[in-house]
């Protein structure tokens, strides 16, 4: 299987059947809830799409330059970006998409049982739980052990960027937790398995030297699932919050009127 083959299998199809299924649901009038339409959830896609491109990039191209993945050269086309090929990247634009529109489907279905009620503790405590174990990944990095090197360096580029969610907005989240919690575990739930056939397919490999060897099934390192659940929270994160009108209390009144402004556009 072709890497562009695996991104039109797993990731275009989908987008196409949940675009279908969000164009049924704007003919039926299902929309999503006042509290869930601070921002049209396209910019929010949008913006997420140029974060992950950005922020990815540096990463991935560690990855491969240092051996942790590499791909079959026999199945992408040959056009790479630094040590990246370009399937790579169209990856890195779909998920948000197909994330997005799973995301979007279920908030037009699920709401929170409760009214929102600000909790900094709940900011805190979880931006201090994810801040250890930031701190953790970086000493099994530094620590040269190299079956941590793979998990390390996911956390180390995780995290940071999860924190900053959260410190934002997680109580936020923990009142969207009903849709964010199915919405985060399913998407990976079904990443994993694209992901385990790829991999068994050769379309990609993991080094087992510089990963923990721990195989899900057989064939998936526990890693893989590591990172589409770090991706999946992103990405439903980002458009929760980017979402929600508990946000705009968060931001300053220039930001916000500019991003209502932009989103009646």
């Amino acid at each position: 299987m072709t890497y562009f083959a695996f991104l039109l299998y797993f990731l275009v199809i989908p987008i196409l059947i949940l675009s279908i299924l969000t164009y049924n649901d704007w003919r039926r009038g299902l929309r999503l809830p006042p509290s869930l339409r601070l921002i049209a959830p396209w910019r929010i896609v949008v913006i997420l799409i140029g974060i992950a491109v950005v922020y990815t990039t540096p990463w991935d191209n560690y990855l491969v330059a240092t051996g942790v993945w590499s791909y079959d050269p026999a199945l992408v086309t040959g056009i790479t970006f630094g040590w990246v090929p370009l399937e790579e990247y169209t990856f890195f634009i779909l998920q948000p998409i197909m994330t997005g529109l799973w995301l979007l489907f279920l908030a037009r279905r699920v709401r929170p049982e409760e009214p929102f009620v600000p909790q900094l503790n709940i900011r805190l405590a979880s931006v201090a739980v994810i801040s250890i174990a930031w701190l953790t990944s970086i000493g099994l990095f530094l620590s040269g052990w190299e079956p941590v090197t793979y998990l390390s360096l996911e956390l180390m580029w995780g995290f940071p960027a999860i924190m900053v969610q959260l410190v934002f907005g997680a109580d936020i989240l923990w009142h969207q937790r009903r849709l964010v919690i199915p919405a985060i575990l399913i998407a990976t739930l079904y990443l994993c398995v694209a992901d385990s056939l790829a991999i068994q397919d050769g379309t990609w490999t993991i080094n087992p030297d510089l990963s923990l060897d721990i195989l899900v099934g057989g064939i998936l390192p526990i890693e893989e699932v590591l990172f589409f659940l770090l991706t999946n929270t992103l990405v439903v994160f980002g458009v929760i919050l980017g979402l929600t009108y508990e946000s705009s209390y968060r931001l300053s009144s220039r930001v916000m009127n500019q991003l209502i402004r932009n989103s009646g556009e």
